[in-house]
């Protein structure tokens, strides 16, 4: 991991994250009896949303993929945004941050292929998963030990909140505020 000084951590306001090998392992299945996708997402990645989201972090995702698996995920997790279906992820990145006010170093973007290069080079903190490409090290501030859609953004999560001083505040209500790793 890259040295991330604290303020970067603590500026922070939004979390935004790629599905497909981000919050999911990438894979995408079909059926042959419903048009419709198969998808696996981490239940921890999700509890890692939803703490996020309880620190008062906005958390959403942003794809170049539309799928019917992606907004129900998002409708169960009640994401602050959901941009799918874009291909030109930096534009869609830059409305982003005008319609929820907020500048690229308040970002923290997980990103796990070449559609994700422009944005993480714009992001406050940008993060690539463990089964990522190599190349994927020339933008991001760290890997995750986690591989996609096996706790990677909950890990992620859990440092932010770390890192930025919110940890204890959401972990009193499971009695583990003094934990750091």
């Amino acid at each position: 991991m890259k040295n991330i000084a604290p303020e970067r951590w603590q500026k922070i306001r939004a979390v935004v994250l790629d599905i497909d090998g981000i919050l999911t392992d990438g894979r995408i299945g079909y059926g042959t009896g419903s048009p419709e996708e198969i998808k696996f997402f981490n239940v921890r990645d999700g509890h890692g949303i939803k703490l996020a989201m309880r620190s008062g972090l906005l958390v959403g995702v942003l794809s170049g993929r539309k799928s019917a698996a992606n907004a129900r995920r998002a409708e169960e997790l009640g994401l602050s945004f959901v941009y799918e279906n874009k291909k030109d992820k930096l534009t869609a990145f830059n409305e982003l941050l005008q319609e929820y006010d907020l500048q690229a170093d308040e970002c923290l973007y997980m990103g796990d292929d070449t559609i994700d290069l422009p944005v993480m080079r714009l992001a406050g903190i940008a993060v690539t998963v463990a089964d990522a490409m190599p190349y994927m090290d020339t933008a991001a501030d760290f890997r995750t030990e986690r591989c996609a859609g096996q706790g990677a953004v909950r890990e992620v999560i859990d440092l932010l909140l770390m890192r930025s001083g919110k940890w204890a505040e959401v972990m009193k209500r499971y009695g583990i505020e003094d934990y750091t790793f």
